[in-house]
Protein backbone atom coordinates (compact mmCIF):
# COMPACT_ATOMS: atom_id res chain seq x y z
CA UNK A 1 0.00 0.00 0.00
CA UNK A 2 2.86 2.33 0.88
CA UNK A 3 4.47 1.73 -2.50
CA UNK A 4 1.18 2.33 -4.33
CA UNK A 5 0.71 5.58 -2.40
CA UNK A 6 4.24 6.69 -3.27
CA UNK A 7 3.68 5.91 -6.96
CA UNK A 8 0.39 7.85 -6.93
CA UNK A 9 2.09 10.83 -5.26
CA UNK A 10 4.95 10.79 -7.77
CA UNK A 11 2.45 10.57 -10.63
CA UNK A 12 0.46 13.50 -9.21
CA UNK A 13 3.63 15.54 -8.74
CA UNK A 14 4.70 14.82 -12.31
CA UNK A 15 1.32 15.96 -13.64
CA UNK A 16 1.56 19.14 -11.53
CA UNK A 17 4.98 19.92 -13.00
CA UNK A 18 3.62 19.33 -16.50
CA UNK A 19 0.70 21.67 -15.84
CA UNK A 20 3.10 24.37 -14.60
CA UNK A 21 5.14 23.99 -17.79
CA UNK A 22 2.02 24.11 -19.96
CA UNK A 23 0.84 27.23 -18.10
CA UNK A 24 4.22 28.86 -18.76
CA UNK A 25 3.88 28.01 -22.46
CA UNK A 26 0.38 29.53 -22.47
CA UNK A 27 1.71 32.77 -20.96
CA UNK A 28 4.39 32.91 -23.65
CA UNK A 29 1.75 32.46 -26.37
CA UNK A 30 -0.39 35.20 -24.84
CA UNK A 31 2.62 37.52 -24.81
CA UNK A 32 3.29 36.66 -28.46
CA UNK A 33 -0.33 37.38 -29.45
CA UNK A 34 0.47 41.08 -29.56
CA UNK A 35 3.16 42.79 -31.56
CA UNK A 36 6.20 43.85 -29.54
CA UNK A 37 5.53 47.50 -30.29
CA UNK A 38 1.88 47.17 -29.16
CA UNK A 39 2.97 45.55 -25.91
CA UNK A 40 5.44 48.36 -25.29
CA UNK A 41 2.84 51.05 -26.01
CA UNK A 42 0.31 49.38 -23.70
CA UNK A 43 2.87 49.01 -20.92
CA UNK A 44 3.86 52.67 -21.18
CA UNK A 45 0.24 53.84 -21.37
CA UNK A 46 -0.75 51.83 -18.31
CA UNK A 47 2.25 53.12 -16.33
CA UNK A 48 1.27 56.71 -17.12
CA UNK A 49 -2.36 56.15 -16.16
CA UNK A 50 -1.33 54.45 -12.91
CA UNK A 51 0.98 57.37 -12.07
CA UNK A 52 -1.85 59.83 -12.74
CA UNK A 53 -4.16 57.86 -10.45
CA UNK A 54 -1.55 57.81 -7.67
CA UNK A 55 -1.06 61.55 -8.03
CA UNK A 56 -4.80 62.19 -7.73
CA UNK A 57 -5.50 59.63 -5.02
CA UNK A 58 -7.83 57.41 -7.06
CA UNK A 59 -7.82 53.68 -7.80
CA UNK A 60 -6.26 52.56 -11.09
CA UNK A 61 -7.39 48.92 -11.04
CA UNK A 62 -10.25 48.57 -11.26
CA UNK A 63 -10.83 52.17 -12.28
CA UNK A 64 -14.26 53.75 -12.28
CA UNK A 65 -15.56 55.32 -15.49
CA UNK A 66 -15.57 58.74 -13.81
CA UNK A 67 -11.85 58.34 -13.09
CA UNK A 68 -11.07 57.46 -16.69
CA UNK A 69 -13.26 60.29 -17.99
CA UNK A 70 -11.39 62.81 -15.82
CA UNK A 71 -8.08 61.35 -16.98
CA UNK A 72 -9.08 61.82 -20.62
CA UNK A 73 -10.15 65.42 -19.98
CA UNK A 74 -6.84 66.15 -18.24
CA UNK A 75 -4.83 64.38 -20.94
CA UNK A 76 -6.55 66.43 -23.65
CA UNK A 77 -4.74 69.56 -22.43
CA UNK A 78 -1.52 68.35 -24.05
CA UNK A 79 -2.16 65.10 -25.96
CA UNK A 80 -3.61 64.50 -29.40
CA UNK A 81 -6.77 62.39 -29.87
CA UNK A 82 -4.70 59.54 -31.33
CA UNK A 83 -2.56 59.46 -28.19
CA UNK A 84 -5.66 59.47 -25.99
CA UNK A 85 -7.04 56.49 -27.92
CA UNK A 86 -3.80 54.57 -27.29
CA UNK A 87 -3.99 55.32 -23.55
CA UNK A 88 -7.60 54.13 -23.46
CA UNK A 89 -6.61 50.94 -25.26
CA UNK A 90 -3.89 50.35 -22.65
CA UNK A 91 -6.35 50.88 -19.79
CA UNK A 92 -8.83 48.51 -21.40
CA UNK A 93 -6.20 45.82 -21.97
CA UNK A 94 -4.97 46.01 -18.37
CA UNK A 95 -8.50 45.64 -17.01
CA UNK A 96 -9.32 42.69 -19.25
CA UNK A 97 -6.06 40.97 -18.31
CA UNK A 98 -6.95 41.34 -14.63
CA UNK A 99 -10.44 39.95 -15.16
CA UNK A 100 -12.30 43.25 -14.87
CA UNK A 101 -14.76 44.90 -17.23
CA UNK A 102 -13.18 47.74 -19.16
CA UNK A 103 -14.31 51.18 -17.92
CA UNK A 104 -13.44 52.69 -21.30
CA UNK A 105 -16.71 51.43 -22.80
CA UNK A 106 -18.87 53.28 -20.29
CA UNK A 107 -20.99 56.21 -21.45
CA UNK A 108 -19.15 58.77 -19.31
CA UNK A 109 -15.83 57.95 -20.99
CA UNK A 110 -17.30 57.74 -24.47
CA UNK A 111 -18.93 61.14 -24.18
CA UNK A 112 -15.75 62.86 -22.99
CA UNK A 113 -13.71 61.15 -25.71
CA UNK A 114 -16.23 62.21 -28.36
CA UNK A 115 -16.16 65.78 -27.09
CA UNK A 116 -12.38 65.87 -27.18
CA UNK A 117 -12.29 64.60 -30.75
CA UNK A 118 -14.86 67.19 -31.88
CA UNK A 119 -13.05 69.99 -30.07
CA UNK A 120 -9.49 69.15 -31.07
CA UNK A 121 -10.16 67.37 -34.36
CA UNK A 122 -8.82 64.00 -35.38
CA UNK A 123 -6.37 64.90 -38.14
CA UNK A 124 -2.97 63.33 -37.55
CA UNK A 125 0.35 64.87 -38.52
CA UNK A 126 1.24 63.76 -42.03
CA UNK A 127 4.87 63.09 -42.89
CA UNK A 128 6.22 64.36 -46.18
CA UNK A 129 6.30 61.66 -48.86
CA UNK A 130 9.81 61.48 -50.32
CA UNK A 131 9.32 61.56 -54.10
CA UNK A 132 11.82 60.57 -56.81
CA UNK A 133 13.27 64.10 -57.23
CA UNK A 134 13.67 64.31 -53.45
CA UNK A 135 15.27 60.88 -53.44
CA UNK A 136 17.75 61.83 -56.15
CA UNK A 137 18.79 64.95 -54.25
CA UNK A 138 19.21 62.94 -51.04
CA UNK A 139 21.48 60.23 -52.46
CA UNK A 140 23.53 62.21 -55.00
CA UNK A 141 25.95 63.47 -52.36
CA UNK A 142 26.57 60.09 -50.75
CA UNK A 143 30.06 58.67 -51.04
CA UNK A 144 31.37 55.17 -51.74
CA UNK A 145 32.62 54.61 -48.18
CA UNK A 146 30.76 52.07 -45.96
CA UNK A 147 28.43 54.69 -44.46
CA UNK A 148 27.58 56.19 -47.84
CA UNK A 149 26.91 52.81 -49.43
CA UNK A 150 24.81 51.61 -46.53
CA UNK A 151 22.67 54.74 -46.45
CA UNK A 152 22.17 54.76 -50.22
CA UNK A 153 21.02 51.13 -50.10
CA UNK A 154 18.86 51.77 -47.05
CA UNK A 155 17.08 54.73 -48.64
CA UNK A 156 16.59 53.22 -52.11
CA UNK A 157 15.49 49.77 -50.94
CA UNK A 158 13.12 51.35 -48.43
CA UNK A 159 11.56 53.48 -51.17
CA UNK A 160 11.41 50.88 -53.95
CA UNK A 161 10.00 48.21 -51.64
CA UNK A 162 7.63 50.63 -49.84
CA UNK A 163 9.07 49.18 -46.66
CA UNK A 164 8.32 50.20 -43.11
CA UNK A 165 11.43 51.01 -41.13
CA UNK A 166 10.97 47.88 -38.98
CA UNK A 167 10.75 45.75 -42.14
CA UNK A 168 13.85 47.40 -43.57
CA UNK A 169 16.12 46.87 -40.57
CA UNK A 170 14.62 43.41 -39.98
CA UNK A 171 16.06 42.09 -43.24
CA UNK A 172 18.79 39.45 -43.25
CA UNK A 173 21.01 38.69 -46.22
CA UNK A 174 19.15 35.42 -46.72
CA UNK A 175 15.96 37.43 -47.30
CA UNK A 176 17.35 39.23 -50.36
CA UNK A 177 18.10 37.45 -53.63
CA UNK A 178 19.44 39.04 -56.82
CA UNK A 179 18.03 37.86 -60.15
CA UNK A 180 18.01 38.95 -63.78
CA UNK A 181 15.10 41.34 -63.19
CA UNK A 182 16.19 42.75 -59.85
CA UNK A 183 15.94 41.82 -56.18
CA UNK A 184 13.47 39.44 -54.59
CA UNK A 185 12.93 40.48 -50.98
CA UNK A 186 11.25 38.17 -48.48
CA UNK A 187 9.55 39.98 -45.60
CA UNK A 188 9.20 37.47 -42.77
CA UNK A 189 7.25 39.79 -40.46
CA UNK A 190 5.49 43.11 -40.78
CA UNK A 191 3.08 45.33 -38.89
CA UNK A 192 0.07 43.72 -40.55
CA UNK A 193 1.51 40.19 -40.54
CA UNK A 194 2.18 39.41 -36.90
CA UNK A 195 1.72 35.66 -37.43
CA UNK A 196 4.68 35.53 -39.74
CA UNK A 197 3.04 34.34 -42.95
CA UNK A 198 5.42 36.62 -44.81
CA UNK A 199 5.25 38.12 -48.28
CA UNK A 200 7.63 38.68 -51.17
CA UNK A 201 8.42 42.03 -52.79
CA UNK A 202 10.09 42.53 -56.16
CA UNK A 203 12.52 45.42 -56.51
CA UNK A 204 13.46 46.02 -60.16
CA UNK A 205 16.57 47.68 -61.57
CA UNK A 206 16.29 51.46 -61.84
CA UNK A 207 16.79 53.27 -65.15
CA UNK A 208 19.05 55.82 -63.45
CA UNK A 209 22.23 54.40 -61.85
CA UNK A 210 22.11 57.08 -59.15
CA UNK A 211 18.71 55.92 -57.87
CA UNK A 212 18.89 52.23 -58.77
CA UNK A 213 18.14 50.20 -55.62
CA UNK A 214 19.68 47.00 -57.02
CA UNK A 215 23.03 48.65 -57.80
CA UNK A 216 22.95 50.35 -54.39
CA UNK A 217 22.39 47.01 -52.64
CA UNK A 218 25.20 45.31 -54.55
CA UNK A 219 27.59 48.17 -53.72
CA UNK A 220 26.75 47.85 -50.02
CA UNK A 221 27.36 44.10 -50.12
CA UNK A 222 30.73 44.63 -51.78
CA UNK A 223 32.02 47.33 -49.46
CA UNK A 224 30.69 45.71 -46.29
CA UNK A 225 31.89 42.17 -47.10
CA UNK A 226 28.89 40.86 -45.14
CA UNK A 227 28.00 37.34 -46.22
CA UNK A 228 25.36 36.36 -43.68
CA UNK A 229 23.15 37.71 -40.90
CA UNK A 230 21.79 41.22 -40.57
CA UNK A 231 21.53 43.19 -43.81
CA UNK A 232 21.88 46.66 -42.29
CA UNK A 233 24.21 47.34 -39.37
CA UNK A 234 25.58 50.26 -37.35
CA UNK A 235 28.78 51.94 -38.54
CA UNK A 236 31.00 53.89 -36.13
CA UNK A 237 32.79 57.14 -36.95
CA UNK A 238 35.90 55.20 -37.97
CA UNK A 239 33.95 53.25 -40.60
CA UNK A 240 33.88 50.01 -38.64
CA UNK A 241 30.75 47.94 -39.34
CA UNK A 242 29.08 46.44 -36.27
CA UNK A 243 27.73 42.94 -35.83
CA UNK A 244 24.31 43.94 -34.48
CA UNK A 245 21.16 44.88 -36.37
CA UNK A 246 20.46 48.53 -37.11
CA UNK A 247 17.55 49.77 -34.99
CA UNK A 248 14.37 51.28 -36.53
CA UNK A 249 14.87 54.87 -35.21
CA UNK A 250 18.19 54.98 -37.09
CA UNK A 251 16.27 54.89 -40.38
CA UNK A 252 14.46 58.12 -39.50
CA UNK A 253 17.74 59.76 -38.44
CA UNK A 254 19.38 58.81 -41.75
CA UNK A 255 16.44 60.22 -43.71
CA UNK A 256 16.33 63.45 -41.71
CA UNK A 257 20.07 64.01 -42.11
CA UNK A 258 20.07 63.58 -45.87
CA UNK A 259 16.78 65.45 -46.28
CA UNK A 260 18.39 68.46 -44.62
CA UNK A 261 21.45 68.18 -46.89
CA UNK A 262 19.09 68.08 -49.89
CA UNK A 263 17.36 71.28 -48.77
CA UNK A 264 14.22 69.63 -47.42
CA UNK A 265 12.73 70.32 -44.01
CA UNK A 266 13.91 67.42 -41.81
CA UNK A 267 11.03 68.06 -39.43
CA UNK A 268 8.62 66.92 -42.14
CA UNK A 269 10.50 63.69 -42.89
CA UNK A 270 10.21 60.46 -40.90
CA UNK A 271 10.80 56.74 -41.37
CA UNK A 272 7.40 56.43 -43.05
CA UNK A 273 8.33 58.98 -45.72
CA UNK A 274 9.85 56.32 -47.98
CA UNK A 275 6.77 54.10 -47.95
CA UNK A 276 4.47 57.09 -48.38
CA UNK A 277 6.69 58.40 -51.17
CA UNK A 278 6.53 55.23 -53.25
CA UNK A 279 2.75 54.98 -52.85
CA UNK A 280 2.20 58.64 -53.73
CA UNK A 281 4.62 58.54 -56.68
CA UNK A 282 3.04 55.34 -58.03
CA UNK A 283 -0.41 56.92 -57.81
CA UNK A 284 0.83 59.97 -59.71
CA UNK A 285 2.23 57.64 -62.40
CA UNK A 286 -1.13 55.87 -62.70
CA UNK A 287 -0.01 52.49 -61.35
CA UNK A 288 -3.25 50.46 -61.05
CA UNK A 289 -2.48 48.14 -58.13
CA UNK A 290 -0.19 49.84 -55.66
CA UNK A 291 -1.09 47.41 -52.86
CA UNK A 292 0.83 44.66 -54.67
CA UNK A 293 4.01 46.50 -53.72
CA UNK A 294 3.02 48.17 -50.45
CA UNK A 295 1.18 45.19 -48.95
CA UNK A 296 -1.65 47.38 -47.62
CA UNK A 297 -4.44 45.24 -46.15
CA UNK A 298 -6.96 48.05 -45.81
CA UNK A 299 -7.95 50.68 -48.34
CA UNK A 300 -8.30 53.85 -46.25
CA UNK A 301 -4.60 54.81 -46.15
CA UNK A 302 -4.01 53.65 -49.70
CA UNK A 303 -6.90 55.81 -50.95
CA UNK A 304 -5.28 58.80 -49.26
CA UNK A 305 -2.01 58.20 -51.11
CA UNK A 306 -3.86 57.74 -54.40
CA UNK A 307 -5.83 60.92 -53.83
CA UNK A 308 -2.68 62.93 -53.02
CA UNK A 309 -0.75 61.46 -55.93
CA UNK A 310 -3.56 62.14 -58.40
CA UNK A 311 -4.31 65.75 -57.39
CA UNK A 312 -2.96 67.14 -60.67
CA UNK A 313 -3.04 64.06 -62.93
CA UNK A 314 -6.81 64.18 -63.50
CA UNK A 315 -7.62 67.60 -62.12
CA UNK A 316 -11.00 69.09 -63.02
CA UNK A 317 -9.70 72.68 -62.96
CA UNK A 318 -6.81 71.73 -65.22
CA UNK A 319 -9.09 70.25 -67.89
CA UNK A 320 -11.36 73.22 -68.51
CA UNK A 321 -8.92 75.48 -70.36
CA UNK A 322 -8.01 78.06 -67.71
Amino acid sequence: MANRGTVTLLHTSKRAVELVEIAADARDYVAASRAENTTRVYRTGWAQFSAWCDEHGVTALPAGPETVACYVADLAKAAKPATIDLRLAAISAAHRAAGHDSPTKEEAVRLVRRGVRRTLGTAQRQVRPVTVPDLRAMVEGLGTDPAGCRERALILLGFAGALRRSELVGLDLADIREGTDGLTVRLRHSKTDQEGAGRTVGIPYGSNPITCPVRAWCAWLEVSAINEGHAFRPIDRHGHIGATRLNPPAVALVLKRHAAQAGLDPGEVAGHSLRAGLATSAAAAGVPDIAEQTGHKGTAMLRRYIREGSLFRENAAGAVGL
